[in-house]
């Protein structure tokens, strides 16, 4: 069964076990895929509303893009959950290899690198498109119901917390990666998501929080 047909204490409990996955990287999905759900929650409450029907149209129909948009993020993030934890089984699965010889040893390593890779690229694509979808909330929160102001504000905590969790995997899954270029890139490219996530998180909470 695939982890995101499980409900969620079952989830829950399989997180809470001796094996190591499902971990951090698909609870990192998971916390990003709960704050786009909130997002899409404030969407389905704003545009139902005479308040939103009142704004100027091309108002409405740049929120109403934003909250379409929302639902293939969603929905990626929501896949990533299984991903991440088969990205680690293939690593896992790798190490496994026999190595008695030269060319099977040659081919372990060569498994292992490419698994490697495949796990730094998972999270990766968390951190992608958790900011993606962390990048409209401004917009949101500008012209959203007021109401769901509380429910933005945990929208955001969820995706920046999806996004730096998933850059602690990414970054664990550096260190086994034996080619540097790939390293210095996902490194600088992380670095630059990090910095991005906090600004975009900082001035949404602070705006947030002066409004309550």
């Amino acid at each position: 069964m695939m982890l995101k047909d499980l409900k969620t204490f079952e989830f829950v409990n399989t997180v809470d076990s001796k094996s190591p996955a499902p971990g951090g990287g698909s609870v990192s999905a998971l916390a990003s895929s709960l704050g786009a759900a909130l997002l899409r929650m404030v969407g389905h409450l704003s545009i139902s509303k005479k308040k939103f029907r009142e704004l100027d149209e091309t108002v409405q129909a740049e929120f109403i893009s934003r909250f379409d948009n929302l639902l293939p993020l969603k929905e990626k993030l929501i896949d990533l959950i299984d991903k991440d934890t088969m990205a680690f089984n293939e690593i896992m699965a790798a190490f496994k290899l026999p190595k008695e010889t030269d060319e099977e040893k040659k081919e372990r390593s060569k498994a292992i690198q490419e698994a490697t890779l495949f796990a730094t690229k998972v999270p990766f694509t968390v951190v992608e498109i958790s900011i993606e979808a962390l990048e409209n909330i401004e917009f949101i929160l500008q012209y959203g119901n007021k109401n769901t102001i509380s429910d933005i504000g945990v929208g955001a905590l969820m995706l920046y917390s999806g996004i730096e969790g998933a850059i602690l995997n990414v970054k664990i899954n550096l260190s086994g990666l034996k080619d540097e270029d790939i390293k210095n890139d996902f490194t600088k490219k992380i670095n630059s998501a990090l910095e991005e996530a906090t600004i975009l998180k900082d001035r949404i909470l602070e705006e947030i929080h002066n409004a309550l």
